[in-house]
């Protein structure tokens, strides 16, 4: 299978690290888990019968729409959206309130923040899976500087430099850094298993002492320590507590962090000061230019063999450096943070059937491997792959891809086509595309096996959280994420770990500003 491929090459080298709805296979157990916990689903239009996507180079039989919606007066018009978008309906209402009135899922609306941080907040909106990709056609569309969306954070952020994830692949500078990723993902892969599995030793073992005395224990709270210390260990063979920097990593970067995102998140604040302050004016970076250098200082010291690459490659080490942090901190250590307690959330609601399964399926597959975890041993386990595909579907760790138009074309939704011209920004909402039912059966439901066997891995094409299709590879010339199989791989490790341990196990679930706030409440000892 292509999916099996792409990983057997995390273990030597090579790191690029159907359009219908599927029917499960009557051969294959089938598991629904239906959210709750104040969730409503994401794509609640009533949809017509599936449709045949045109084949590629046919041309489209569909009829040209002229594009539903407005932008409103300057000032006021963008200002609106973002009340509604925050407050007054909140983000999915917000769009599945416009894809009623529109009757369409592909719109214009202003996307926050507006005025006075981005000064065009115009889109055009895909909420669809079929034009959603169009997203990732760098043939069609650019990414220059939009990768937090209509505004780019203050490259003070960055040591004055515009960081990877904001350049397009037209850019010289895309290929060389994109080298350095891959190259940063390769040269230590070996450390990858053994340093995960000591650093989630250590997650696990907390856990369990702090629920023997309190009753519960924050996964949240520990796995952005952990997070953070497994990629130190396994990227750079630094233990943070042996550094300066401590056990503070993980707070430095959520400051960083926060300068960055703050127009675009909800932090609980009173509405006058969140919304008059932190999304409408930026936080002045030298409030965070202490905190930054000590991250900083710890990357460069401790990364000597990558930055000697990075000259060779015609890159400043100083320049490399500040990309090395942002990747490893923005883009590894954020999607950690966000999608595994997202991911376990969703494993905890499946119930003790699913988690007797999977613990089944892991501990089978590591006893056939001679007791040990490795790439082989984890492609024996196609119900607990499944599972990391269905929560990459379900919630996804980014949620939103911008892209703006290089030149007039067609885009079409599964009911319309529609005219977009040269300079228009496009946006897509993810997690609708990716609950679309005229591609999946029970879009809204967590299916824990959705991906197993031949049928499941076809769906792959449609899961889209990293920047470009699961069945895709990135490479220099295209903005799919550098590390996508390096994530994936991570989250089966984060899965293999837990039912190896534990038969099953109890959680807590509260929102967050980032992702779900997740509290295990009881962990039940492996009996076999």
């Amino acid at each position: 299978m292509a999916a099996s491929a792409r990983f057997s090459s995390f273990s030597t080298l090579n790191l690029s690290f159907s359009s219908h709805t599927s029917k499960p296979s009557k051969r294959r157990r089938s598991f629904a888990v239906v959210s709750t916990i104040s969730e409503k689903p994401s794509f609640s239009a009533t949809p017509p019968p599936p449709t045949v996507a045109p084949a590629p180079g046919k041309p489209s039989k569909l009829q040209i729409r002229k594009i539903p919606g407005d932008y409103g007066l300057p000032l006021i018009g963008p200002w609106k959206d973002r009340q509604d978008y925050f407050y007054n309906q909140g983000r999915d209402e917000f769009f599945r309130s416009r894809i009623h009135k529109y009757k369409s899922t592909v719109f214009r609306t202003n996307m926050p923040p507006g005025p006075m941080i981005s000064f065009n907040p115009n889109v055009v909106v895909l909420l669809d899976g079929k034009s959603f990709p169009i997203l990732f056609d760098t043939d069609k569309v650019e990414k220059k500087d939009l990768f937090t969306g209509t505004y780019m954070p203050s490259v003070d952020l960055t040591g004055g430099y515009r960081t990877l994830s904001y350049l397009d692949p037209s850019e010289p500078n895309h290929a060389k850094l994109k080298k350095l990723m891959f190259f940063l993902l390769s040269h230590r892969r070996d450390q990858v298993i053994p340093e995960f599995q000591n650093t989630y030793t250590e997650l696990f073992e907390s856990l369990e002492a702090e629920i023997s005395t309190k009753g519960k224990s924050s996964f949240s709270d520990a796995n952005d320590q952990a997070a953070f210390n497994f990629l130190a260990r396994s990227f750079y063979g630094a233990n943070p507590n042996d550094t300066k920097l401590g056990s503070d990593g993980p707070s430095l970067i959520s400051k960083w962090v926060l300068f960055q995102l703050h127009p675009l998140l909800v932090l609980g604040l009173p509405r006058g000061i969140e919304d008059g302050i932190l999304h409408t004016v930026r936080l002045p970076p030298c409030l965070i230019k202490k905190d930054y250098q000590r991250l900083y200082d710890f990357f460069y010291q401790n990364s000597s063999p990558i930055l000697d690459q990075a000259e060779k490659l015609g890159i400043s080490r100083d320049e490399a450096c500040h990309n090395l942090l942002f990747t490893t901190c923005f883009n590894s250590f954020g999607g950690m943070k966000i999608f595994f307690p997202n991911m376990l959330k969703w494993v905890g609601r499946a119930g003790a059937k699913v988690h007797a399964d999977l613990a089944l399926e892991i501990r089978s597959a590591i006893k056939s491997s001679g007791g040990n975890i490795t790439m082989a041993a984890m492609e024996k386990m196609p119900l607990m792959k499944s599972v990391v595909y269905e929560a990459l579907r379900v919630e996804p760790p980014v949620s939103s891809q911008y892209a703006k138009a290089k030149r007039d074309f067609v885009i079409e939704s599964h009911d319309a086509a529609f005219q977009i011209k040269e300079g228009e920004m496009l946006y897509g909402f993810q997690p609708f595309a990716t609950k679309d039912r005229r591609i999946f059966d029970r879009a809204d439901e967590f299916v824990p096996d959705r991906f197993v066997g031949e049928e499941g891995e076809k769906l792959l094409k449609h899961v889209l959280w990293s920047n470009g299709p699961e069945n895709g590879n990135p490479t220099v010339n295209n903005k799919q994420c550098a590390g996508k199989d390096f994530v994936v791989l991570a989250s089966r490790l984060m899965l293999v770990e837990q039912f190896r341990r534990y038969d099953t196990f109890d959680i807590e679930v509260a929102a967050s500003p980032l992702g779900s706030s997740v509290t295990v409440t009881s962990l039940k000892r492996a009996s076999f």
